[in-house]
């Protein structure tokens, strides 16, 4: 055999039939395995319940249930109750869901409950193939307690008579399963703090009517315990009208230059018109600036740090005054109004600012329209605000006594000469200032319900008017 031969003899055939057969095999378990794990995943539905509380009243609970895989296919929330079952949702989704969100709540409809113990069991299903096609599913037990009857309230002592956009005082006991309480005016709320009273477990609120708040919008003494029940007594006062002014203020482009603009942290911001800019300002900043004060203002001592009267800064002029109602004009044009929420107070440049009370420094910095500002904590939801500053002298968290110096007066921010802008802030909502400074209405209004008996007790010892005899004929 020649090498020739040899050589044709070696050479082998492709037989393409098996290589074929393998690649397809190949072919074929992979779109398996894609296209069945997802329908066979494992993992099942999560379940999340809020408010994360064991105690169900009258507020609903929200129950997040979420699939990543297959989606969910039902979901089912029921309540067990002294040996009965109370099913609150049952739902089934012919496409399966990646995420639902249930709310449920005690209803009327709901015969038989009563308050106690309870079980609360949330049942999810995904649309897996897992388990013999039956699908993964969650089940969620949460041992609660049944409660649908709201806190006790007592109303000990209140005021007959508050200012508008001023203060009231009030004392009052609440429950013990009561786990919030306070003042509710309008969108504000005022929280009442325990033991405060001389000799008593009782609470104590101040609280406001706001300048912004409708007259005929009262206030309310509102208790809350953890199931979300909540009972409401209203505040009966005569609210006594107070008269703020009004008044119209020409803005100039050379103000606008000057002393609007440079408070704009934006650059492009400042390359607007003169109207765009004022407006961004007196809108944007001042919201952005009164917000701070509001959380500034919210986080308070729990007891006060603050006694008598509180002092406005000495040898003082007030050049403005509390909730003014300010219209701006710009080239003959309404363009904003806005409110002026504190007192401004002029006596020379570079002058001295005082502590009106006692308290803890809360804030020391710049900001925005006010400029450099200083705020104190008196406690209670009671802060002080000094602004317009040229220097500070104290830093956050300082102890400073009534009287002290803790600054001197400016014109940074939007003030237009030298002058301190003076606030009070009741937890962070603006009041009337002027009432703080009232000895009278600090003796009268406050004094008393801080010890009662000691008020009770002095008002015993005052010397009975003597009658006018008859003279004999």
């Amino acid at each position: 055999m020649s090498r020739i031969e040899i050589g044709k003899r070696q050479r082998r055939s492709f037989v393409p039939g098996r290589t074929t057969f393998l690649a397809a095999c190949a072919v074929l378990l992979g779109a398996a395995v894609y296209f069945l794990v997802p329908r066979f995943e494992w993992t099942k539905p999560s379940v999340r319940i809020r408010p994360d509380t064991g105690v169900l009243g009258l507020v609903p609970l929200e129950i997040e249930i979420a699939d990543g895989g297959s989606g969910l296919r039902s979901v089912s929330v029921v309540l067990s109750s002294a040996g009965t079952d109370h099913t609150l949702a049952s739902e089934q989704y012919a496409r399966p869901l990646a995420g639902k969100r249930l709310t449920v709540a005690l209803s009327s409809k709901l015969s038989g409950l009563k308050e106690g113990p309870a079980v609360l069991t949330v049942t999810a299903r995904d649309g897996s193939w897992w388990g013999f096609f039956r699908g993964n599913q969650a089940v969620v037990r949460k041992e609660i307690t049944i409660d649908i009857t709201p806190p006790a309230i007592e109303l000990i002592a209140d005021d007959p008579y508050v200012n508008f956009g001023g203060c009231g005082l009030i004392v009052y006991r609440v429950s013990a399963d009561a786990v919030s309480s306070g003042v509710k005016v309008g969108p504000y709320f005022f929280p009442g703090y325990k033991g405060q009273v001389r000799n008593s477990d009782a609470y104590l609120a101040f609280f406001a009517h706001p300048y912004d708040v409708p007259e005929s919008e009262k206030a309310a003494l509102i208790a809350a315990d953890r199931a979300g029940n909540t009972r409401q007594v209203p505040l009966a006062y005569e609210l006594k009208g107070v008269k703020y002014k009004r008044s119209v203020i020409s803005v100039t482009d050379d103000f606008i230059r000057s002393k609007v603009a440079p408070l704009l942290n934006d650059v492009g911001a400042r390359q607007a018109g003169a109207r765009e800019i004022f407006l961004k300002v007196n809108r944007d900043l001042r919201k952005e600036n009164d917000d701070r004060i509001r959380a500034i203002g919210r986080k308070t001592a729990s007891s006060m740090l603050w006694s008598g009267a509180f002092r406005q800064l000495s040898n003082s002029k007030v050049e403005a005054n509390f909730a003014d109602a300010r219209t701006y004009v710009y080239q003959g044009e309404n363009v904003d109004k806005a409110y002026h929420l504190g007192f401004d107070l002029s006596v020379t440049k570079r002058y001295p600012v005082e502590a009106a009370n006692a308290g803890v420094v809360s804030f020391v910095g710049d900001l925005g329209i006010y400029g450099n500002t200083i705020m104190i904590d008196h406690g209670l939801g009671l802060s002080t605000l000094y602004s317009h500053l040229s220097s500070a002298e104290v830093k956050v968290g300082d102890q400073v006594k009534q009287g002290q110096i803790i600054a001197k007066t400016g014109e940074t921010g939007l003030a237009v000469g030298d002058h301190l802008h003076f606030g009070v802030y009741l937890q962070g909502v603006p009041v009337l200032p002027i009432e703080w400074w009232d000895e009278k209405w600090i003796r009268d209004n406050i004094v008393p319900k801080l010890d009662p008996a000691a008020a009770a007790a002095a008002e015993q010892s005052k010397p009975t008017p003597k009658l006018a005899r008859k003279r004999r004929r």
